[in-house]
This record gives structure tokens, sequence and C-alpha cells, in this order.
């Protein structure tokens, strides 16, 4: 996280001036509450509430990656809804944000169906700590999308195989085998997260 540094004491030099009277200080207009903190724009920001948007990049500094990295992988595993009940179409039980696993669910103390029935902003709190472990090392998209999808590919090149056609991963995933040939790749399995990313920048989504 970035620290932000104190700059008052360059200007202590100059003259102090004195304090408005009470009834002067009653007449000055309040500033606005925005005027006050001002969050970044993000990936598909306008399309998530307020709420949702400072918790994803409050998370994501305490992970050290970008939100708009973890903004395109819940677009994409949620098909761009953000819905946390969502579930895989392929019938593997995964549900939420980052599509938890039944057996992922368990071993972060809660179940899918627990995890269905949750707001999308109470459901962040499980998609951080499911994410916890890698903080650090999800610098980059790739990274950070192999954290969700495939912990084990973290950090390793991009033609490294996931799954091998005749596998059940592969029957899941067979939608990311871009070239067909049977295998999917780590780039291949990120393809489609950088173009939700890519998407997720563009004018009235960015926000």
């Amino acid at each position: 996280m970035a620290q932000i540094s104190l700059f008052s004491s360059l200007f202590s030099w100059l003259p102090r001036r004195q304090a408005p009277s009470a009834a002067a200080a009653a007449a000055l207009p309040m500033p606005a509450p925005s005027a006050a903190r001002t969050d970044p724009a993000i990936a598909w920001g306008a399309k998530v509430p307020d709420a949702f948007k400072r918790k994803t990049i409050a998370l994501c500094r305490r992970l050290e990656m970008e939100p708009d990295h973890l903004m395109a992988i819940m677009a994409f595993e949620t098909g761009r809804s953000f819905d946390p009940a969502v579930t895989n179409r392929a019938g593997s039980g995964a549900t939420g944000l980052i599509q938890f696993m039944p057996a992922t669910a368990k071993a972060l103390g809660t179940t899918t169906a627990r995890l269905a029935t949750m707001s999308a902003l109470e459901q962040l709190d499980y998609v951080e700590k499911y994410l916890a472990p890698y903080a650090g090392r999800m610098g980059d998209l790739d990274s950070a999308y192999m954290a969700v999808l495939y912990p084990r590919a973290v950090g390793r090149e991009p033609g490294h195989v996931l799954f091998r056609k005749g596998s059940v991963a592969y029957k899941l995933n067979r939608g990311l085998d871009a070239n067909g040939d049977g295998r999917v790749t780590k780039a291949e399995a990120a393809a489609r997260v950088r173009a939700l990313l890519a998407e997720g920048l563009r004018p009235g989504l960015i926000g």
C-alpha cells in the first residue's frame, strides 16, 4: 500500500490566521462528503454498487493485487452479472463471484448453498479469505486468475498445460481450449479474462 507523505511542516513559516468566530464558522459552507475522498475508477466499476467497488479496492490493497484484475475475474466467472448466486452451467456445483467449488466452500467454513444466499458485498469476505494465501503473488492478471482456476499454475509459464482432454477438469473447462487441441494452457485459460478486462475498461463500464 502506498504511503501518504505529510508536508505540513514545510509550510510552518506561513503566518497563522486568526480562527473565525463561532458565528462565522457556523456560516461557512460544509464541504461535500465526496470532496474528502474520491475512489479511483476501476474496470466494471459502473456495473456494481459503490459499496461493492470500495470493498473490492480495499481487499485488493491488502492482497497486493490490482482491483481491475479481480473485477475482470468476477465479471468472467459470473457472466458479467456479479451475481453471488450464479452457478456453473456444466454442473460442477461451483457458485458465486469466483465460482467457489463445494469442497472449497467447506474449507472456508461455509457451503455453496450459504454462499448463494449472501449478498455480493458479504460474499467478498470469502473471496478475500480464499485469495489470502496468494497475497503478493498475483501481480499480473494471469497469475490472479490462476489463483482462482488452478493455483498450481501461479508463477508458471504461459504454455503450462492445465487440463487435458479426457479428464473431468477438461470437460468442465473445454470452452477455454481456444485452438481445440485437447489441451488448456495457462495463456488460453486467461485469454477470456483478459478480454473481459479490456471490455470492463471501456466507457460506460469503467467507473
